[in-house]
């Protein structure tokens, strides 16, 4: 009733003015105007898909849950609404949670259809025209390098490749991409970059604007500042977790600053509230116009590094559970009130009582609010460390000044984030608050945010919940009999190093036309130390006992070899680690087994009588402490003694970086 009666009564909003015996609330007093000019142009809010395979599962989803997961995305006025969508440009190595695959595996090879990214940014232009798209790599196909674990000895061969995975988006998607990064949290080549731009507007391309340098403020502010041909083709300084605050030589570049990467956070209540936290921060501590989270959405396995730092969670296609977490809903209340090309207003926004405001325009009289009083142990992000600060309960009393002067009503948008009781209020809208003589006041609680704004187009939709959660299916089968595949990877299938794709195979007589194949031949210039092996995983890392079956080709002469796997335990940037039960055979006619992917830890060797170009049939039987394997339906060997790991995912790959297929792959 005091909530309700205060708005009515058109001074102030909130939980209400304190009870009798109560402290008096902080109170503090706030204009905003637009008579001497506005702040930064606001860049927008974004979130990435990549670095990597953060989207993996996703694709694998039936409908309708598929599209509905990418409403709460993209949609406007519909959930997270999102401005910017960031993509990995694959480049065939680990860039966190898997690889993505390049469109050119090999210099004389371009395809244009590989992995999802193409098909995630045409879904999301499909559903808002106007969003923006960017591309960076994390890695690069080894012939980029030359031979060398750097892509900057060739500067030309390294522009071709990016120029033209700008002008494939365009001719077989038709996507224009907006902005370009250079080498995600690796360093930057001055030279290189220069050459990015040339190369850019030699192909027609002026349009798209170069982000530099995805890592730290410096070095790339203080050479802005040194190299006058630099600074003139950079548009953009991108920082990596800032904690909210710049540098004084990136402010003295009057470039853009945008917090390019950012959040990866948990996404329970506390990554809410520190998300919360950076997308006013950002800008009121550091003057970053746009703040893109990583990542998008946690469609990969979630005992994969990183589980669950997605904006919100779809992680179970085979189930079609996933579920929209709090940060959609943070989200919503910046992006759905506002638009990149909008205005902040020159204002502190730092709130007395702790906690921060931020005001944007349209620039036609339109005016959004936006508040967040989080509480340091409830907005913690994963980095950096965070300071301690205090937020106490407060009343804010603004002024609107200049053309807002005449501002009668504004609609208000609210989250509290229900740490206490366990029970948050997400993005509900109340009754709207009355502007009197350019007065109002709102009575503000730790842990909430508000939106108000001038804006009547605020909507939280909902679809019906998805089916429950199930575990993955504990007999799975894949023949990978498919002629024409909407995606190169087979489903549920997350590479860990290398890539595995569909492959139609025209020279066998029938029984294996339609395989699945390992591309990468050549190690990639890397992000993180990627395996020496390349590696598939598929199913449900708390399996203990399976049997996993997979008809294999080796294509590789004298010293190729492949494998299949069970309780494999590691994955993703830690791929180098991974142990489990590996059973290898190799071109050469030999077998091992052995406790790591790497082939180190032997538990059982002999002769298998393999042989490449062969096809032949592995099963590798888990029970308990003991496990036994067969070659194409007889025992080859048995009673090895596998006491660690004691659970994991199935799996499959290959000795080195080498072609080889796989067929009729069956786990149970």
């Amino acid at each position: 009733a005091l909530l309700w009666g205060a708005i009515l009564l058109g001074c102030s909003c909130g939980p209400g003015p304190p009870s009798v015996g109560a402290a008096p609330l902080l109170t503090a007093t706030y204009v905003l105007d637009d008579a001497d000019g506005l702040g930064r142009q606001f860049d927008g809010i974004g979130a990435v898909s990549g670095g990597g395979a953060t989207s993996r599962l996703l694709v694998n989803y039936q409908e309708p849950y598929r599209s509905q997961i990418l409403d709460y995305l993209f949609k406007p006025n519909f959930g997270a609404s999102l401005h910017i969508l960031k993509v990995e440009i694959g480049g065939d190595g680990q860039s966190t949670d898997g690889t993505e695959p390049s469109h050119m595996h090999y210099e004389n090879d371009e395809n244009y259809f590989r992995g999802y990214e193409w098909w995630l940014m045409r879904e999301a232009k499909r559903r808002n025209p106007q969003i923006k798209l960017i591309g960076l790599p994390w890695t690069f196909p080894g012939w980029i390098g030359r031979g060398e674990n750097w892509p900057y000895d060739y500067p030309d061969v390294t522009a071709y490749y990016i120029v033209s995975w700008i002008l494939g988006a365009k001719q077989y998607h038709d996507l224009d991409i907006d902005y370009i990064g250079i080498w995600n949290e690796r360093a930057f080549s001055s030279k290189y970059i220069k050459l990015l731009r040339y190369t850019l507007d030699k192909r027609g391309l002026e349009q798209v604007r170069i982000i530099a340098s995805d890592r730290l403020w410096e070095p790339i502010s203080f050479v802005l500042l040194i190299d006058s041909e630099l600074h003139e083709v950079v548009d953009v300084i991108g920082a990596h977790y800032p904690g909210t605050k710049t540098v004084k030589n990136a402010l003295l570049t009057e470039k853009k600053l945008w917090s390019s990467e950012d959040y990866s956070t948990f996404n329970d209540e506390v990554g809410a509230g520190c998300w919360a936290r950076i997308l006013n921060q950002n800008y009121v501590n550091g003057n970053m116009t746009s703040t893109i989270a990583w990542n998008l959405v946690a469609s990969y396995y979630e005992e994969l590094p990183f589980g669950r730092c997605g904006l919100m969670t779809a992680q179970e296609p085979w189930s079609g559970h996933y579920k929209v977490e709090a940060p959609i809903w943070i989200t919503a209340h910046t992006t759905q009130f506002t638009q990149p090309g909008w205005s902040y207003l020159q204002v502190d926004g730092h709130l007395q009582g702790g906690g921060s405001f931020v005001a944007l325009t349209d620039g036609l009289g339109n005016l959004t609010i936006i508040i967040e009083t989080m509480t340091h142990n409830h907005s913690k992000c994963i980095r950096p460390r965070l300071p301690n600060f205090s937020v106490t309960p407060q009343r804010a009393t603004f002024y609107l000044k200049g053309s807002f002067y005449m501002v009668e009503t504004l609609q208000v948008w609210h989250s509290r984030l229900g740490f206490e009781s366990g029970n948050s209020s997400l993005f509900q809208q109340l009754h709207p608050l009355n502007v009197w003589r350019g007065r109002f006041s709102i009575d503000l609680d730790v842990d909430e945010v508000y939106t108000l704004t001038t804006l009547k187009t605020g909507q939280k939709c909902v679809y019906e919940e998805p089916p429950p959660p199930q575990p993955f299916p504990s007999n799975y089968k894949d023949d990978f009999n498919i002629r024409n595949p909407p995606f190169s990877e087979a489903p549920n299938f997350a590479d860990q190093t290398g890539v595995f794709e569909y492959f139609v195979n025209a020279s066998d007589p029938g029984d294996h036309v339609f395989t699945l194949r390992q591309v990468v031949v050549q190690r990639p210039v890397t992000w993180v130390s990627d395996a020496d092996q390349t590696i598939s995983i598929i199913g449900n890392f708390r399996w203990v006992n399976m049997t996993v079956t997979c008809d294999i080709y080796i294509e590789k002469q004298r010293d190729g070899g492949v494998f299949i796997a069970g309780r494999v335990d590691n994955g993703g940037i830690y791929v180098r680690r991974t142990k489990g039960v590996f059973f290898w055979v190799f071109a050469d006619g030999t077998y091992r087994v052995t406790r790591d992917l790497a082939g180190e830890e032997i538990l059982m060797k002999g002769l298998s009588g393999v042989r490449d170009n062969a096809w032949h049939t592995l099963t590798l039987n888990i029970q308990g402490n003991s496990a036994s394997g067969l070659l194409n339906g007889y025992p080859l060997w048995e009673n090895v003694t596998v006491s660690k790991p004691r659970n994991g995912w199935a799996a499959l790959g290959t000795r080195s970086f080498e072609f080889a297929q796989f067929d009729n792959f069956h786990v149970e």
